[in-house]
């Protein structure tokens, strides 16, 4: 099968990533073995690459945003058939007995295993995914479509959530990618008023036309006072920003998985009146399924920009500089 591999992490501009022919995965107890329709590319493929995470295995197939179908299933399978379309998302496996995950918190497990980063993710034809851990995926979905939900998707509604954002409220998201600008569509359905924070002017006009009331740029305040606050965008400098936009009572979600430094806070200006910070790590199969069950209800409508899987290298590149013609990147497999 051909499948992206990295061999030893450098910055993409170097070409780390090489399109290699490997042996289709076998199986184990509970597995089954995905053939690959479409794979999202997503930021944190590009810190695995680059090593802003430290690399858990190499080489490593990245891609953790995978519609595809059940190619074949392994001993012990029982939910699922040869033929079932299905989703695979970052989190591969949790350990399902450490405190966390007998406390319904997967998403914090002692001993997790992630997709693309410690396990062959789907920048490839063929990977392999616990049956507890996959999705089903209605056969009527695009593929290339409905793949950054898997990740982008899942991240950005526990982020909403977490934000603590409802109906009426002022919603500020900052930096305006992938899961923004499904997190947008979200917030909007709830009934928020929406104020997204961009450099790009043509993020701002995606945002404009998506529902935002009213889009910026990185050096602008929103015009009212943010009940919550989103944080998208790896740039540790923007949280004294974001925070000084809370209103009394205001909570900034962070739903980055590495950022650069966060500069000294001002208790005054960025804390005091009970704001809150809180990160968000990882995702459960909860926050999964209903992400997706949302997106068919509202319904979620994504922007993209495909890319064949040899051009995986090519679609990281555009993401790292901003070039996408789409608000996310997905590689076309088969």
């Amino acid at each position: 099968m051909r499948a992206v591999v990295l061999h030893s992490q450098a910055p993409i501009e170097k070409r780390p990533l090489e399109l290699s022919e490997r042996s289709v995965p076998s199986l184990r107890v509970g597995e089954v073995l995905i053939r690959v329709e479409a794979c999202g590319v997503c930021r944190t493929d590009l810190h695995i690459v680059e090593g802003d995470l430290p690399a858990q295995r190499l080489p490593i197939t990245p891609g953790h945003e995978v519609i595809g179908r059940v190619e074949e299933c392994g001993p012990g399978v029982t939910r699922l058939r040869p033929g079932d379309r299905v989703g695979a998302a970052w989190l591969h496996r949790s350990c399902g007995t450490c405190r966390f995950c007998t406390t319904g918190r997967e998403n914090l497990c002692e001993h997790p295993t992630f997709t693309g980063w410690h396990v062959d993710g789907g920048y490839a034809e063929y990977m392999v995914a616990p049956e507890d851990f996959v999705y089903p995926i209605p056969t009527s979905l695009d593929a290339v479509q409905t793949a950054p939900l898997l990740c982008a998707g899942i991240i950005g509604y526990r982020a909403f959530r977490m934000s603590e954002a409802g109906s009426g409220d002022a919603l500020g998201l900052y930096g305006f990618g992938a899961s923004a600008h499904i997190v947008l569509q979200i917030a909007v359905h709830a009934g928020c008023r929406v104020f997204a924070i961009t450099r790009e002017p043509a993020r701002q006009r995606l945002a404009l036309d998506l529902g935002a009331e009213w889009a910026g740029g990185l050096d602008q305040h929103p015009p009212v006072p943010l009940r919550s606050a989103i944080l998208f965008a790896p740039v540790g400098t923007l949280v004294p920003t974001a925070l000084e936009a809370l209103d009394r009572g205001g909570t900034l979600a962070i739903a980055d998985i590495s950022m650069s430094p966060v500069p000294g806070l001002d208790y005054e200006r960025h804390l005091f009146y009970e704001r809150k910070v809180v990160s968000v790590t990882a995702n459960t199969r909860d926050d999964g399924r209903r992400l997706l069950e949302l997106a068919a209800e509202i319904p979620i409508r994504t922007h993209v920009q495909p890319f064949a899987l040899k051009e995986a290298p090519e679609a990281l590149l555009a993401l790292k500089e901003g070039r996408l013609r789409g608000a996310a990147a997905v590689l076309q497999v088969s």
